[in-house]
């Protein structure tokens, strides 16, 4: 009853996991935070116990409603020389758009079975988002540490609901359909990709673009490929990913002016043009200061 309301609420997947302790995790996630690869995320630091176990973040919880929204496009920005943008930034910050979702999820599951505790998560809190949708089956942890699904590849987002209700569970997926390819290794601008299954998360495009807050250390230049905004490159090479499809969130589509501007239109941007186009967008997080910081790096990176 909860995957069909899940399915009409548009998610593409949705998974469930009893809330336990996250065995298997502790020691990667110890050792990736060891070597520093969460870069000035410092925040990635605190709550650990958290991160691993859900029923500290939640009282009594039994079960994690894991879920998959699709974001998949094909649209592209019109001039090639343009700065370049995430498709994930494109539309409505999917921060609230999960949000709502799963509230709705939330409020159909007490009416339907009754006084059910729970919380919505989606970034907001210390969740290991990945971990729970492998465990809910959507798929396996790639070697760009995206997670992958073999029917529709990995351009969608990842949220949970976790509650204090006890719910049939799903099997993980425990199979792991790389094999040998490397093209996102290969392909990683910045090699933020160490190996296999780790990245670097502070040589990170994403990283340097969104998270990093001070200036982009000129040991990137010429390594940041024209992005201003995220990073799609480690996705876009994926094979998986030929299996995408269109998603049917409204809330998604891009500003009208956004896939138009073009190389001259970004370096002049204004406060009123970036209020305008990116007004409910996960841009705002890097303010206009951090987009103006990241076309000038570009601008340098190029040599122009």
């Amino acid at each position: 009853m909860i995957k069909d309301e899940a399915q009409k609420l548009g998610f593409l997947f949705c998974g469930i996991s009893k809330a336990e302790f996250l065995e298997d995790e502790a020691p990667r996630l110890e050792k990736w935070l060891n070597n520093n690869y969460n870069g000035e995320m410092a925040y990635m630091n605190n709550h650990f116990d958290k991160r691993l176990d859900p029923r500290l973040l939640v009282d009594d919880a039994k079960s994690v409603i894991s879920i998959a929204l699709n974001y998949y496009t094909d649209e592209k920005q019109k001039d090639k020389e343009a700065p370049k943008i995430s498709k994930y930034a494109y539309g409505k910050d999917y921060h609230f758009v999960i949000k709502d979702k799963l509230k709705a999820l939330h409020q159909f599951i007490e009416e339907n079975i009754g006084s059910v505790s729970g919380r919505a998560f989606v970034d907001s809190a210390p969740v290991l988002d990945k971990a729970w949708a492998k465990k809910g089956g959507f798929g396996w942890i790639g070697k760009n540490s995206n997670l992958i699904n073999n029917k529709t590849g990995s351009f969608f987002f990842l949220g949970e609901l976790i509650v204090d209700l006890e719910l049939e569970y799903d099997n993980p997926f425990n199979a792991d359909h790389c094999g040998t390819c490397t093209r996102c290794i290969d392909a990683c601008p910045t090699e933020a990709i160490i190996s296999p299954y780790v990245v670097n998360g502070s040589k990170c495009i994403s990283y340097l673009t969104i998270e990093l807050k001070e200036e982009i250390p000129l040991s990137f230049k010429d390594k940041m490929d024209g992005w201003m905004f995220g990073c799609d490159v480690c996705q876009d090479v994926c094979p998986w990913n030929r299996f995408s499809v269109i998603h049917q969130e409204e809330a998604f589509n891009p500003h009208p002016d956004l896939l138009e501007m073009n190389k001259k239109d970004w370096e002049g941007i204004t406060e009123e043009v970036f209020g305008k186009i990116f007004k409910k967008s996960a841009v705002k997080r890097t303010k206009l200061t951090g987009l103006k910081r990241n076309i000038s790096f570009i601008k340098i990176d190029k040599n122009i």
